[in-house]
This record gives C-alpha cells, sequence and structure tokens, in this order.
C-alpha cells in the first residue's frame, strides 16, 4: 500500500476507473453510417446520428458480440438480459439532447484483471460493469475566434464503458491497470486502445481517506488520453484534496479536467447524480435478450490472452516472469518472440530480441511490422550461432548487415566470407604468430594466468573475428602451457 506522508499523518489514495473503450466494428452501435478515424468533418453521420424526426435506431449485432468478447476477456458474468436506457443531458454535439447507454440492466456484470506492478508483486482489480453505449459528437473550438463547430462523425460510434471497483491505491496501480486493460482489448481485436486518437479515454475517479478510513469523497477527472496524464492527475489531484482537507475545507463532489500544460486539474462542474441524468428505458428500444449458446461460441473463439500467454511463455521457454511480461505486453511482440524462439533456445531468443532487436527498432523510431530484420530471418541468426557456422562476435557484425540489406543471414554468411573458421591449421598459424610476437607477455602470462584473455583476443583478431572461440581457448591453452 502506498501512502502520502504528511505532517497531520498518513494519507491513502483511492482510485477508481471508467474508461470509454470505442468498438472495432465497421458501424455505429444504432446505425450503418462509417467509423473511419480522420474523415472530413461530417462525412460519416447517418440521419440517426443527426437525430433527425421519425428516425429509428437499430442495434449492430456486431457491437453487441465485441462487448461480450471484452466481457468474457475480462472474466466477468455476461448478462444475457440486458436494458438500453436513455442518459438525459444537453450538449451542443449531442443532437439528440440524450445518449443511449446502459443502466441498472448492463450487458456485462462483474469480473476481475491482474495487474503487474513494478516490484514484480500482481494485484487483482475488480471490475464493476461494462456496458455499451454511444458516443458524442465533437465540439471544435479552434476552428473559428468566435464561434464552435461542430463535428458529428464520432456522433454514434459504439463505445464500451468499463467501470472498475475502486480497488487502486496509487498512480501505478492505475497505470499498470489501463496498460493491462489495453493489452486484453488488443488482444481480443474488440478495441484498437489508441488513445491519442481518442479511441480509449480516461475518467479518473480519485479520493483520499485515513488508512483504512471511511471512503472520502471524490472528484472525477474526465477524458484523460494517456496513460502518463493519468498518473500526473492523481498525483496532483491527491495532493489537492488533502491540502483542502488539511486546511479545514472539504472535498466537493464535482467533475474535473486536466490540464497537461500546467500539470494540474481544475473545476469544470458539480458531479451528477443518476437521478440528473433522467434514466429510463429507450422505448425505440427493446430489452437485449442473448442465447447461451451465443456467448459460448463467442467464449470458444477467445484467443490465448496475456496472461496465459506469459505463463506459457515462463514456462515453455525458460523465461523470467518480467521478461516474459515484457513480450506479452502487445500481441505483435509476443508473436514476433514465438517465431523466433520456437525449436531454439528460448534464453538465447529473448535476450535477442530484448536487447538488439528493440534497440534496433528504438533507433530507427518504427514499430515490428517496419522491421527491416522479419522475425524468421532472426531465427536463423540464432540457427547460425548454435551450429558454429559464426562466433557470437561476427553475429553482431551479421546483424548489423541483416538491418541494412534486409536480407536472409545465411546468404550475407556466404556473400561476406563470414563463416567461422573451424579448421586448427590456420587457428594454430594465428596462434603461433601471437606467441612469437609478444615473448615477454607470455612471461606475464606464466606469472599471471589472467593475461589469457588478452591472447585470446589478440588470437580473433588475427583471424579477423572468424575463428571458433572455443577451439581457440582450447589450442591457445595447449600452447601457452606447454
Amino acid at each position: 500500500m502506498s501512502l502520502i506522508k504528511t505532517e497531520s499523518g498518513e494519507w491513502e489514495i483511492v482510485l477508481g476507473l471508467e474508461v470509454h473503450a470505442q468498438v472495432i466494428s465497421d458501424a455505429k452501435l444504432f446505425s450503418g453510417a462509417p467509423t473511419t478515424f480522420g474523415a472530413d468533418p461530417n462525412t460519416q453521420v447517418s440521419l440517426v446520428d443527426a437525430a433527425m424526426p421519425g428516425m429509428l435506431p437499430v442495434i449492430n449485432e456486431r457491437c453487441v458480440e465485441q462487448a461480450v468478447r471484452t466481457g468474457l476477456g475480462l472474466n466477468a458474468k455476461i448478462n444475457l438480459h440486458s436494458v438500453f436506457d436513455r442518459k438525459n443531458y444537453f450538449y451542443a454535439d449531442l443532437p439528440a439532447g440524450y445518449q443511449i447507454s446502459q443502466y441498472k440492466d448492463p450487458i456485462v456484470g462483474e469480473g476481475v484483471v491482474e495487474i503487474d506492478l513494478p516490484d514484480g508483486k500482481i494485484r487483482t482489480i475488480g471490475i464493476e460493469r461494462l456496458h455499451l453505449e454511444q458516443d458524442a459528437g465533437k465540439s471544435l473550438h479552434d476552428q473559428h475566434p468566435s464561434q464552435t463547430y461542430v463535428d458529428l462523425n464520432r456522433s454514434g460510434v459504439a463505445l464500451m464503458e468499463i467501470v472498475s471497483k475502486p480497488d487502486m491505491r496509487n498512480s501505478d496501480e492505475a497505470a499498470a491497470y489501463l496498460t493491462k486493460l489495453r493489452s486484453i482489448v488488443r488482444y481480443l481485436g474488440t478495441c484498437d486502445g489508441n488513445m491519442d486518437e481518442g479511441s480509449m479515454r480516461c475518467d479518473v475517479n480519485v479520493s483520499v481517506r485515513r488508512p483504512g478510513g471511511e471512503l472520502g469523497t471524490r472528484c472525477e477527472i474526465k477524458n484523460v488520453n494517456s496513460i502518463r496524464f493519468v498518473k500526473q492527475a492523481i498525483e496532483y489531484e491527491a495532493r489537492r484534496q488533502i491540502e483542502v482537507i488539511e486546511g479545514g475545507g472539504k472535498i466537493v463532489q464535482e467533475t474535473r479536467l486536466f490540464d497537461p500544460g500546467r500539470g494540474e486539474t481544475r473545476s469544470l462542474r458539480s458531479k451528477e447524480d443518476a437521478h440528473d441524468y433522467r434514466y429510463f428505458p429507450d422505448p425505440d428500444l427493446l430489452p437485449l435478450n442473448l442465447k447461451q449458446e451465443f456467448v459460448d461460441s463467442i467464449k470458444a473463439s477467445l484467443p490465448e490472452l496475456p496472461d496465459a500467454k506469459k505463463a506459457r511463455f515462463t514456462k515453455d521457454y525458460s523465461l523470467t516472469p518480467y521478461d516474459a511480461g515484457v513480450l506479452v505486453a502487445e500481441k505483435e511482440t509476443a508473436e514476433f518472440f514465438e517465431t523466433v524462439a520456437k525449436g531454439r533456445d528460448g534464453k538465447e531468443a529473448v535476450k535477442l530480441v530484448t536487447g538488439d532487436f528493440f534497440a534496433m527498432l528504438n533507433r530507427r523510431g518504427v514499430g515490428i511490422s517496419d522491421s527491416p530484420i522479419s522475425a524468421a530471418h532472426l531465427g536463423k541468426l540464432l540457427d547460425l550461432q548454435a551450429d558454429g557456422t559464426i562466433s557470437g562476435r561476427i553475429a553482431k557484425d551479421l546483424f548489423i548487415a541483416m538491418e541494412e540489406t534486409g536480407k536472409d543471414p545465411a546468404v550475407l554468411v556466404e556473400e561476406r566470407g563470414l563463416k567461422q573458421v573451424t579448421d586448427t591449421g590456420p587457428i594454430e598459424a594465428a596462434i603461433k604468430a601471437v606467441i612469437e610476437a609478444n615473448p615477454d607477455n607470455v612471461a606475464a602470462y606464466k606469472a599471471k594466468p589472467s593475461m589469457f584473455g588478452w591472447f585470446v583476443g589478440q588470437v580473433m583478431k588475427a583471424t579477423g573475428g572468424k575463428a571458433n572461440p572455443k577451439v581457440v581457448n582450447e589450442l591457445l591453452r595447449k600452447a601457452l602451457d606447454a
């Protein structure tokens, strides 16, 4: 448990997150309008999305399937009976004056997410619910000096609101929860998790209390769009609330915004309660009743998820939990590693992938999909080392050549004459030349055997790094000890 210490004593932060994840679907939740990101304003708006009179919503089965799929991935209860409600409030970019959402009867009930903490520990965070709802449009305040423009492209886009229980106690846990949640929905193919594009946004509920005491009054920080900003917002807001309470004030339940430029939160409006939204079942939509067979068919199609993959990587490839966690965080990375490691030494594979390969991607500023070195070629590089065709030193040079050319390492070995020398004749000749040229060092070696490494380096240099190190060590030691 992380506590904040002040002159008046210790304080505990209590956190709950509401994550809005945009459903991957070719059409919106209640209309056939497209959902392509970055389209020109108001080019993806149907009459339903624009709330034209007489237009009726029709549920998109794909969005329902994606919500169920996500719920199963969160080990949550799937409610076979759920209801769509109207949540009434006014925004200029909400043309109907209400949002179709779910309230008392959501499609997904309680579940759990296991998070990996920086100290290597694992914590379980409860999921309260997941419900489907339609997104609002977007108000554009920077297009005109005195007017606000409205873009309805997002209006009606399907969102999954994933509500956690107030189980998190510091910003690291919140960051770990968001990271794991994003990883799960990406594995499932239900949300792309791109926070910078707004397809995953987070509302953070923050309160403080004395350790083990009653829950304090919470404030909600709306629409935080990066994990880094979530951490900053939590840390600032917790300190602000503590200062208010210690100064004799009271925390008012309200909605706040996070200003990344200033690194602080500021008040937006008083926090609405459920009765303020005047929820009632949408009269244009029947209750959603699912069959167990429908849920079971989705469950049967689920991929191997991050936690299961991490456990398998740890067992099958003898990886540390940390290395396995790094590799499974992104599905693409896990698949790349497994192609490299399959049938090979897992420890050598992880060292190569998380070492030289990741460093190369970072240097180039690209992702795995744009890597000049394929997983198959990286695996072949390990094979060439394992069968003695190349030495570890040559492997470094070969990796650079692979990056520059994109060629198969076996082809490069032949083209550039990089094959390791295992013939004892040339190696013995090089050893003899090094020993004859350095009589003083030979004498020094007799008194100080740790000089042996220097001789190994000289022989490897004389052979252009192509000599088999094991053969060099054996023949060199025999020659020096003669």
